[in-house]
């Protein structure tokens, strides 16, 4: 690599050659340095990301760690990573080696992360102090599984926070109902919450439907896709996971209720979106709605396991329902275990009437 003046500009050039995807030999060159020294600057960083020597920086690396991980991640998923790594890990490793990045570095970090107050004097949370340190981890475990770092300081101090969010929240059936009659004078308001409380769909998932989605003569309405608000752009995604591509029967009424909504719909075409509206809208509505049904105030994620526990209730298996929500049947045994109370008890009576008969 050589660093050259250009005298027209009064600015530095580095021509440079580097070894591509294919293994090829390539030249380039990178002009417009205000100074040689920026321009060498560069030049060694460029060298330090082409041979992955572990002596460059945090920030540097992350821009390795962007180009590899950014085009395997969704863009909702990736733009929450690339906000933790801006805010909360460069400001404060940004500048540090890589290789001097040691245990008693991240738990200093840790200990910033814990005494954090905002301007209300609020901590973060449990579960973001966990998210937090899992990522700053994700990014050294790449190091190490891709380029050679002997070891992951954040896994040797272990982790913050913890991963369970607060307490799952349910509406009965008839809390429910209460709500849904307050819905009742906005149309695009009551018909969502009935997908989201009927069919237990996620919010997603509901905003990206369509009136092609519905099989009214089935009476099915398939998930194959989810919507997402990502910088003031509307961007349809896969669902959340392999899993949640599902087709779910519709109740009857529901099967009504929808078919008249979407005849209601001016001028809609199949492929276009019935629910026109944000995330932040519905929680807006979830707000109106349970204040005045006089209802507790629940998430709309929540209504999601209200339909889970309606389910549950109603005496079907963990495997059923998980088809029906997208979930694995361990996920549906393990996290709604306390919602099937009679279980427990239905099994120590069979096999008190094994033993008796043996």
């Amino acid at each position: 690599m050589s660093v050259y003046k250009e005298p027209k500009t009064n600015t530095w050039r580095v021509i440079y050659r580097y070894t591509d995807w294919k293994g090829e030999r390539k030249q380039s060159q990178k002009r417009g340095f205000p100074t040689k020294r920026e321009a060498l600057e560069w030049e060694r960083t460029f060298l330090q990301q082409q041979t992955a020597d572990l002596d460059m920086t945090f920030e540097s690396f992350i821009v390795l760690y962007t180009a590899d991980m950014k085009g395997r991640i969704k863009e909702n998923t990736w733009g929450m990573k690339e906000h933790i790594i801006r805010t909360k890990l460069l400001p404060y490793f940004g500048k540090r080696k890589m290789c001097d990045i040691h245990s008693k570095e991240v738990m200093a970090w840790q200990n910033e992360m814990l005494n954090h107050r905002d301007e209300k004097g609020k901590p973060y949370s449990p579960v973001y102090l966990k998210t937090l340190h899992n990522q700053l981890s994700a990014v050294f475990n790449h190091a190490v599984r891709h380029y050679n770092l002997k070891i992951n300081p954040a896994a040797q101090v272990g982790n913050m926070g913890k991963a369970k969010g607060r307490e799952m929240l349910f509406w009965t059936k008839a809390e429910y109902l209460k709500f849904a009659e307050a819905m009742m004078d906005k149309p695009l308001s009551y018909y969502a919450f009935e997908m989201l409380y009927w069919c237990g769909v996620r919010e997603g998932e509901l905003l990206a439907l369509t009136p092609a989605d519905f099989d009214f003569e089935k009476q099915t309405v398939t998930i194959s896709k989810s919507y997402q608000r990502i910088k003031g752009r509307d961007v349809i995604t896969d669902p959340k996971t392999p899993k949640s591509n599902r087709v779910i029967q519709m109740p009857s009424f529901l099967c009504d209720e929808m078919a008249d909504y979407i005849k209601s719909l001016y001028a809609v075409e199949p492929t276009d979106r019935i629910f026109t509206v944000t995330k932040s809208y519905l929680h807006r509505e979830m707000d109106r709605g349970a204040k005045e049904a006089g209802v507790k105030r629940i998430r709309i994620h929540d209504l999601r396991h209200s339909h889970i526990s309606l389910l549950i209730d109603m005496g079907f298996t963990a495997l059923a329902i998980a088809d029906r929500v997208g979930h694995e049947s361990i996920d549906i045994t393990y996290r709604y275990a306390h919602l099937f109370p009679t279980r427990q008890t239905e099994m120590a009576d069979r096999l008190d009437m094994e033993r008796k008969g043996a």
